[in-house]
């Protein structure tokens, strides 16, 4: 309710004699009610609940303008917020720091804390990782929202050619985008096991053939193979070379050196073929050429282009550093004490194997890594016991980060699917209040010109922004507030 003037305000005397120290305030937040008094919250006066200690002297404006409703007989402050949040926020009046509660949405704690003017340096360090956690995918889902809009949008003042490399970058580099797009990524992740197959199979001796010097080679027909796959990733590349948004990026991308990689030795081997024989001996250029073919194993690494699973177990290793750093360095502790050790208790044997401690590394890997060659093993009971010990420490090695390097690529594997689902989720919401928009503006502008007797088209290209849980600040400048109206008295 509104009230009528500011003299309806109790225990404010006229002169402001009462001290905002020994005030007291109540204040209810979605139905839970707090006592407030002044000393405490004066200890932050930037916030909003110090703000509200010395508001009554302001009149009708000034409270209002901190607070949803006020009772006056009460001197009860009501706000329409989160009680939850709210409890874990006046925290910071009494210990000098926030703790997030589990279940608390991170971003709609920090909103919370610019409500109530509170410092995110209030926050603590833990509750802070989570929070930057958050924005992190909410910044991939704006990402990935805005990759798609950016795909389904058509500028018109955009040039022929830029609009022909948009369509090319699509076709070649967005399987969902449309039908002969997936057929496109069929064919390609073809031509790359075809090519890997006929690398394997050139090798076996009875399909083999010889040459007018002896020297075995390749059948003709899986060498014209190879230059069919071989013709097919060149094109490809090229094209999404040059249709590329930026093209240095895409050069310098990892997946991009390994076609690079695929490519390359085939061009190189058939320069040398042609042209090196001329500028150096022909058993050299043969053994140049059988170096760079042995480079086409880099070809089957295009397959991750086209395999998720692949792609995420690399992201996986790429979080998982930290564990595999402990893996190495577990492995090389035991392999420099258990080498060290065998060396010296197999000196004792005439027939030793373990003629140095280098020597003895290789004994230690394959023995803590349960490989076991049997090319160098112990002969005395000491050295047996020593290698027992070993294998048993190297196993329990290895296993220890096992579990963590799996919990990665879980909990990755299952992130990139929650925020593919959500960037979806985000995009039927975009388009469903964007549909509306749409509606409305029709009616509105049809009221106009019936009004003012003109005719014509309306055209709404605006896409608003959803005001779901996961709203998306990335994607509008506009500022999106709770409108919750509820009634706390």
């Amino acid at each position: 309710y509104k009230m009528a003037d500011d003299s309806r305000f109790p225990d404010v005397d006229s002169d402001g004699s009462e001290k905002s120290e020994e005030m007291e305030i109540v204040v209810n937040v979605g139905g839970v009610r707090q006592v407030f008094y002044g000393d405490n919250l004066n200890q932050y006066p930037e916030t909003r609940l110090a703000e509200l200690v010395n508001c009554l002297s302001g009149g009708y404006d000034s409270i209002f303008s901190l607070c949803d409703d006020y009772d006056p007989g009460k001197r009860e402050f009501y706000f329409d917020r989160d009680p939850d949040a709210f409890k874990c926020i006046i925290d910071v009046y009494y210990f000098g720091e926030i703790h997030m509660k589990k279940g608390i949405c991170p971003i709609c704690f920090k909103n919370e804390m610019e409500f109530w003017k509170v410092d995110l340096k209030f926050l603590d360090d833990c509750c802070k990782a989570h929070l930057s956690e958050k924005k992190e995918e909410l910044e991939e889902i704006a990402r990935r929202v805005q990759l798609i809009l950016d795909d389904l949008g058509v500028d018109a003042s955009e040039s022929r050619w830029k609009r022909c490399q948009k369509c090319i970058w699509k076709f070649l580099e967005k399987p969902e985008s449309s039908y002969p797009a997936r057929v496109i990524a069929v064919l390609s992740f073809l031509f790359i096991l075809i090519s890997s197959v006929v690398m394997c199979v050139g090798t076996i001796p009875d399909l083999q053939v010889v040459d007018a010097e002896g020297n075995r080679m390749e059948h003709p027909t899986l060498d014209s193979i190879e230059t069919a796959c071989i013709g097919w990733f060149t094109v490809e590349y090229v094209l999404r070379l040059i249709s590329s948004p930026n093209k240095l990026h895409f050069a310098l991308s990892f997946m991009n050196i390994v076609d690079v990689l695929a490519i390359l030795p085939f061009y190189i081997s058939l320069t040398l073929t042609h042209l090196g024989a001329k500028l150096m001996e022909l058993s050299n250029v043969q053994q140049a050429v059988q170096a760079l073919r042995i480079m086409r194993i880099a070809r089957i690494f295009k397959l991750a282009r086209h395999s998720s699973g692949l792609q995420t177990l690399t992201y996986a290793l790429k979080r998982s550093f930290k564990e595999l750093g402990l893996l190495l360095m577990y492995l090389a502790v035991g392999i420099f004490v258990f080498s060290a050790l065998g060396y010296t208790m197999e000196q004792s044997h005439p027939e030793t194997l373990f003629k140095s401690i280098p020597q003895s590394f290789w004994w230690a890997i394959i023995t803590m890594t349960t490989v076991g060659y049997g090319d160098i093993y112990p002969k005395t009971t000491l050295g047996k016991l020593n290698a027992a010990i070993s294998f048993l420490c190297g196993v329990i090695a290895i296993a220890l980060p096992i579990h963590p390097i799996i919990n990665n690529f879980v909990r990755y594997y299952n992130k990139q699917r929650v925020l593919e689902t959500a960037a979806k989720h985000e995009l039927e919401l975009m388009e469903l209040n964007s549909a509306e928009e749409k509606a409305a503006g029709s009616r509105s502008e049809l009221e106009d010109l019936s009004r003012e007797g003109k005719e014509g088209p309306f055209y709404s290209n605006r896409i608003k922004v959803s005001h779901s849980d996961t709203f998306i600040h990335l994607l509008s400048e506009e500022k999106h507030y709770r409108t919750r109206l509820q009634s706390c008295k």
